[in-house]
């Protein structure tokens, strides 16, 4: 099935530009798909083409300082609901539907708690939860946490100029990603790092930091720092997805979200870890999502 992409661009109020990349079916009921930390509005072909085959329209946005998208210095995880809200008005879309995976599934969450009359339903694969929060109650964010992670938030926590100290070298082969990832992934994810997969995800860093590291700067930072909405306010329907084998984003993290956030419909998979249920678990996510339509 070939799947036709549209690249477009909405302007803000306050001047900002936010890109935009659309797939599926350009007549279906639009999905946002909110993008992990790195990452950018690319969307994976797979999940383009079972849209299209679902009738759902998936679009895909830069958050502030990826991409196209203008930097937006301070910003706050809640603000990724405006941001939506724009685009959504922008394409004339009243209602409509929410999934994020990894550094996208707290900013689901936003859209979810925040914008219940136009959000329809919202799905969080494999999302950290808030670290204000988790701390403040005695817990250890860092625990099951790969020890490059523990120690990328730690530095930012000390220092938010810390990532340009910790920036990866540029990897241009699938090898050389593979490596990179080799100490962050549990063999479930390794396994499920397919060449497709390999090559999407460099291809969607690759973009998301062409115009340099602002954006995955200002993630961190909105993720260590308050969320800026209650996830006891959120009330649609919402489904929390989370591998069991994720080291990336620790389960207990999965086991936390699940716990605060009331009427959830959990899935923790015990066959899953963090790359496996981007790569398997989205038809099930797409199937639910256009069933509240």
């Amino acid at each position: 099935m070939t799947v036709t992409a549209l690249e477009r661009e909405v302007h803000r109020e306050d001047g900002r530009v936010l890109r935009l990349h659309e797939g599926g079916d350009p007549r279906g009921r639009p999905v946002f798909v909110l993008h992990g930390t790195p990452g950018s509005r690319l969307l994976y072909r797979k999940h383009a083409e079972d849209a299209a085959r679902r009738g759902l329209r998936l679009i895909g946005y830069d958050r502030p300082g990826y991409g196209g998208s203008t930097p937006m210095r301070g910003r706050r995880v809640v603000d990724a609901a405006g941001d939506v809200l724009a685009i959504a008005d922008a394409l004339g879309l009243e209602r409509f539907a929410v999934w994020g995976h990894s550094g996208g599934g707290h900013h689901a969450l936003a859209c979810a708690a925040v914008l219940p009359e136009r959000v329809v339903a919202a799905a969080s694969l494999a999302a950290d939860a808030p670290y204000t929060a988790v701390t403040a109650e005695g817990l250890d964010w860092f625990q099951g946490m790969s020890e490059w992670h523990s120690q990328f938030f730690r530095a930012m926590l000390k220092d938010p100029t810390a990532l340009d100290e910790l920036r990866a070298p540029e990897i241009v082969t699938r090898d050389q990603f593979r490596e990179r990832v080799s100490t962050l992934l549990s063999d479930v994810d390794r396994a499920a790092l397919t060449d497709e997969l390999v090559d999407y995800v460099m291809a969607s860093e690759r973009e998301g930091q062409r115009a340099g590291l602002a954006g995955g700067r200002d993630d961190s930072l909105a993720e260590l720092a308050s969320w800026g909405f209650d996830l006891s306010d959120v009330r649609i329907p919402l489904q929390l997805w989370h591998g069991r084998h994720d080291q990336f984003v620790p389960f207990s993290q999965g086991q936390w979200l699940a716990a605060h956030v009331p009427g959830a419909e959990i899935h923790f998979e015990s066959e899953e870890g963090h790359v496996s249920l981007f790569e398997r678990r989205v038809p099930d996510v797409h199937e639910w999502l256009a069933s509240h339509f």
